[in-house]
């Protein structure tokens, strides 16, 4: 009687070893499953979605369109900038001087993203409009050390999340508008035959006292839409 209780004991712990181990297998294999869904999703969303800049449908009616190299042949409502694949942290002063006339569309260089492209207006009535560059998602907290520069018709202005501790403007750029828009601008009496040039270029400023190794690893997804201002006219 002892030994068949014996027999009885092993043959039940191994049973139940068998089925520890095949829940241990379906519930690690689930997690994969969850991983891979995971880094898929990050994978399409920060590696294959592109910088994209669009304009509002009224803005096609009043024949305002865009367009990388300025003619009207190809003039579209929709643009998109190829991404920077790996970005690591430099100076401003590592960016091409002439990054703003060197090349129309996607030009981007050593550990930063560049994109020049032109608004232009082919209809009859002068407009204001908006250009505003959103932060979609941001991973580690990477914008805390992002900078956005932007040339418009040459004039040059580099924008930055205010400073962590002084929550004041980092030296030498403006404050993002808000927590999730970078920027925010005006663009006053826009005239029939006027051809406004863009360049966009993003990089992580090194100097950036909150760029540290909390950032490792991070990304962030941002584009940029162009409204055309609702004008009262008497």
């Amino acid at each position: 009687m002892k030994r068949d209780y014996n027999v009885s004991t092993t043959a039940d712990k191994i049973h139940k070893k068998k089925i520890f181990s095949q829940v241990s297998k379906v519930v690690l294999l689930l997690l994969l499953l969850i991983i891979f869904a995971i880094y898929f999703i990050l994978y399409v969303v920060y590696n294959e979605s592109n910088f994209t800049i669009s304009v509002d449908k009224d803005m096609l009616k009043s024949s305002i369109f865009l367009t990388e190299d300025g003619s009207k042949k190809n003039k579209t409502r929709d643009l998109s900038a190829n991404a920077a694949e790996y970005m690591d942290n430099i100076s401003v002063k590592w960016i091409s001087e002439d990054v703003d006339t060197e090349a129309n569309g996607s030009h981007n260089g050593d550990n930063y993203f560049a994109y020049s492209f032109y608004l232009v207006h082919n209809g009859e009535q002068t407009i204001n409009y908006w250009y505003e560059i959103d932060v979609d998602d941001t991973i580690r907290d990477l914008d805390k050390a992002i900078r956005v520069m932007i040339y418009h018709n040459g004039v040059k202005t580099i924008y930055a999340k205010a400073n962590e501790k002084t929550k004041k403007a980092e030296e030498g750029t403006k404050k993002f508008y808000s927590k999730d828009i970078a920027v925010l601008e005006e663009r006053k009496n826009f005239s029939p035959g006027d051809k406004d040039h863009f360049t966009i270029v993003v990089w992580i400023e090194g100097d950036d006292p909150d760029c540290n190794n909390e950032l490792l690893g991070g990304g962030i997804k941002m584009h940029m839409d162009i409204t055309e201002e609702r004008i009262v006219r008497n």
